[in-house]
């Protein structure tokens, strides 16, 4: 694959459709992206990831944490955290609307 266009929209149509709160929607060797949807009041169950993770908060406000990190995230918020470390979103006061970037590729 040398080019991938993808509207976001479409994007969170077929996550919505799944049912489920993060969806895949691009996967080379190396990097992963997708999308990730917290409704307010949610809780983020996820686990520490074995790739570096960026996080782009599209919208929605929570608080984040990762390690002894802890922080208030809004639209705009740019977030890295390194392979294996323990985070997480939570106190999720907005709908949570997160790009998800895995590098290398998400391990399945």
């Amino acid at each position: 694959m040398i080019t991938n266009i993808t509207d976001m929209d479409d994007v969170e149509r077929v996550r919505l459709a799944s049912g489920k709160s993060y969806l895949e929607f691009l996967r080379v060797a190396s990097m992963s992206a997708g999308v990730y949807a917290l409704a307010a009041g949610d809780e983020d169950t996820q686990s520490p990831h074995l790739e570096d993770e960026l996080y782009y908060v599209i919208r929605g406000k929570a608080r984040f944490r990762a390690a002894e990190d802890d922080r208030a995230v809004a639209a705009g918020s740019l977030i890295f955290v390194a392979a294996k470390v323990q985070h997480r979103f939570y106190d999720i006061t907005e709908d949570l609307q997160v790009l998800v970037f895995f590098a290398p590729a998400e391990t399945l």
